[in-house]
């Protein structure tokens, strides 16, 4: 419980420090709000189609990218190494930032939503389960986004090495494409693919249809990728210093 709480404090001085600034907030949701008004002006009917992918693009992309920049800006000015010296364990330490990370992802992803809602008549069929996908996506992609950061020194680097994941998941993940309408020899791609399972189960809570017929299947791969994000992360930990 000791622990629970000094992560939370961790947290809270990550907010207070570098999410909670305007401009970090409008950067999270300038390019997913000019794409979808882009579709909804092109096609108003098929926007729908796209708003799950997009969100989930939100969440990936904001987590991945908050988490990796405060832990190497943290390993650039020295108070990560205070951190360190702390009498704290990793995963408290892990934990943090992974929440910290994933408020920021779910914040905007919200943003995004009431938008969409209030401007172009966005209906949730399923708001718990759409608010599970958001829950889970935000945990994996700030997990993941915590891994690429500790295995690099610039932030620079952890965009690249991201950036070299994130564009092609983009595209097999069933973001701008149902995942029935890829061909069968790109199913296994997509079936491994970790957002592929974020934006079933947001589009499931959207529009109440998705892939797989019941919404435990993504909830468990979903739990799977955390899983691995988390071991991942905490094995690799001691590259934070190198």
């Amino acid at each position: 419980m000791k622990q629970l709480r000094r992560a939370l404090f961790i947290s809270k001085k990550d907010f207070e420090s570098y999410y909670s600034k305007p401009p970090l907030i409008t950067w999270g949701l300038l390019l997913p709000a000019v794409l979808i008004l882009a579709v909804y002006l092109k096609e108003p009917r098929k926007y729908l189609q796209i708003a799950p992918g997009v969100i989930a693009m939100t969440l990936l992309f904001g987590n991945t990218s908050m988490s990796a920049i405060v832990i190497t800006f943290e390993k650039r000015s020295g108070t990560l190494v205070r951190l360190l010296l702390a009498p704290l364990r990793k995963e408290t330490i892990i934990l943090g930032k992974m929440t910290s990370a994933g408020l920021y992802g779910i914040a905007t992803a919200l943003i995004l939503t009431t938008g969409l809602m209030s401007l172009l008549g966005l209906r949730i069929q399923h708001l718990p389960l759409f608010m599970l996908g958001l829950l889970l996506g935000a945990v994996v992609f700030s997990l993941f986004g915590l891994l690429a950061s500790v295995m690099v020194k610039e932030v620079f680097e952890a965009m690249t090495l991201m950036n070299f994941f994130r564009f092609p998941l983009l595209f097999v993940s069933g973001v701008f494409m149902p995942v029935e309408h890829f061909p069968a020899v790109l199913k296994p791609v997509v079936l491994a693919s970790p957002l592929t399972y974020v934006v079933e189960l947001l589009r499931l809570g959207i529009t109440g249809e998705g892939y797989f017929s019941s919404p435990l299947l993504p909830v468990v791969a979903t739990l799977i990728f955390a899983g691995i994000g988390w071991f991942c992360t905490a094995k690799n930990w001691r590259r934070v210093l190198l």
